[in-house]
């Protein structure tokens, strides 16, 4: 069958129709989990309920953050506390004992040479006694001490020094003994050593020993700022809800937030109390206690000193010149240390807070007048060239410098002991305020955020 040439069959016209697209399937952008998370909690934040959960996590984090924070300050306060209490502060004492071991020895070993051949039985016990405490404060230093540090370094100094100084002693002695000159001059080459080297590195140790005092100090009384900020901003936090709750469902009270903030309250007045109170006393231990135990030890060892260099006066007998070679390099620094005795006595006396502290120094200042006067006698008489008159007046038994110097010693020794109390005292106090207070920081923080959310939880059941 023939078609006119217009016609076409159908599969030619199937064939001549233009083929449809076929549809290809574009995948959708994968959403990272962040912008997942994003997109979730946007949408939970559009309903009341999901915005109730969000304020819940956040009020439970920022108590949780509050306590953390707050443990972990105080915790470093408390510590730097107790190094103050049981570590930089009895090793600064000890430092100061060092020293003062050491010119006391000196001293004695002065006294006894002038007393002749025989040496008094007393003076030598008593110089036995100071380089034993000096051996026996320096063992026990070096052993908390690290060696590479500059304290260790002053330490391993003065225990290579000391068994040479006390040689230099023994050979005066065994001169002195069979009437030899030569012992004069083994006793000032000792005196130098402990002078120049001894002295200076026991010096060097109790100011490194203060120095880590005062760093430990700074460290107890730094106010723990991010601690305080984080109370005040979760209080903000939980006084918002609360209002926030009364506006939406005009109840006054939610048992849940107001628990949470009465912990978080408490936990803020314990914080800014007890850190206030644990200042105050690490002041009060300062200023009263460790400011004057500094002028106190200074003044002791300026009076060893100088009772040192009284002696050497009369040892010398003016062989030992000052650097410009006009006047006696003995008396010269005797003068000098009595006038440092008197300012660190007048220090001592304006930080003397009460009459046990006071009294003391007071008979320390008046055994320095009389002491004065007693030595410019000796001197006087030594200086019309009689030696024994003098000798007598410098170390015999009745009216003597020897017997003023006893007294100032003495004086500055119970001195020293009652404001070692004191700061004994008010640091433990200090420690005392802040007992507890890490530990009472979590449990109140963890009270806090169970509570938060229970409170929240008790208007999200409201929805159900």
């Amino acid at each position: 069958m023939t078609y006119p040439p217009n016609v076409r069959t159908a599969p030619e016209r199937a064939s001549a129709q233009p083929l449809a697209p076929v549809p290809v399937s574009v995948p959708a952008p994968r959403r990272s989990a962040w912008s997942g998370s994003t997109a979730r909690l946007r949408a939970a934040a559009t309903t009341e309920p999901g915005r109730l959960q969000i304020i819940g996590a956040a009020l439970a984090a920022l108590v949780i953050a509050f306590g953390a924070v707050t443990a972990f300050e105080i915790s470093g306060r408390a510590a730097a506390t107790d190094d103050v209490v049981s570590r930089s502060q009895p090793l600064s004492a000890e430092a100061a004992n060092i020293y003062r071991s050491l010119a006391d020895a000196d001293t004695a070993a002065a006294s006894g040479f002038l007393a002749g051949a025989q040496e008094p039985r007393d003076v030598h016990e008593r110089y036995e006694k100071d380089i034993k405490d000096a051996s026996r404060l320096l063992v026990k230093a070096a052993s908390t001490t690290d060696a590479s540090s500059p304290s260790g370094q002053e330490i391993t100094k003065l225990n290579e020094e000391l068994p040479r100084y006390t040689g230099l002693i023994e050979r005066a002695r065994a001169n002195n003994r069979q009437g030899l000159p030569l012992g004069g001059a083994y006793l000032r080459y000792a005196n130098q050593k402990m002078s120049t080297e001894l002295l200076p590195a026991a010096e060097r140790l109790y100011t490194a020993e203060t120095g880590r005092l005062d760093q430990d100090y700074d460290s107890a009384r730094a106010w723990p700022f991010l601690s305080l900020g984080l109370g005040v901003v979760a209080l903000g936090a939980l006084f918002w809800a609360q209002r926030r709750n009364y506006r939406r469902t005009n109840r006054v009270f939610n048992h849940g937030l107001l628990a949470a903030t009465a912990a978080s309250t408490v936990l803020l007045l314990w914080l800014g109390v007890g850190h206030t109170v644990a200042r105050s006393e690490l002041q009060d231990a300062n200023v009263h206690g460790q400011q004057s135990l500094d002028v106190l030890n200074h003044a002791r060892i300026n009076s060893l000193k100088a009772r040192a260099n009284e002696n050497l006066t009369l040892v010398a007998r003016g062989a030992v010149l000052t650097a410009d070679g006009k006047n006696d390099k003995y008396q010269t620094d005797y003068t000098t240390g009595m006038k440092a005795l008197r300012e660190e006595l007048g220090a001592a006396r304006k930080l003397a807070d009460d009459s046990q502290g006071s009294g003391p120094v007071a008979d320390a200042i008046s055994g320095v007048s009389e002491w004065q006067g007693r030595h410019r006698t000796a001197r006087t008489t030594d200086d019309n060239g009689d030696y024994e008159g003098a000798l007598k007046q410098i170390i015999g038994p009745r009216n003597s410098t020897g017997e003023s110097f006893n007294r100032v010693d003495e004086a500055l020794e119970k001195a020293l002991a009652h404001e070692q109390g004191e700061f004994t005292r008010a640091a433990e106090d200090g420690r005392g305020a802040l007992g507890g207070l890490p530990i009472g920081a979590a449990a109140l923080a963890v009270l806090a955020a169970v509570a938060a959310i229970v409170g929240v939880n008790r208007r999200l059941s409201e929805y159900r």
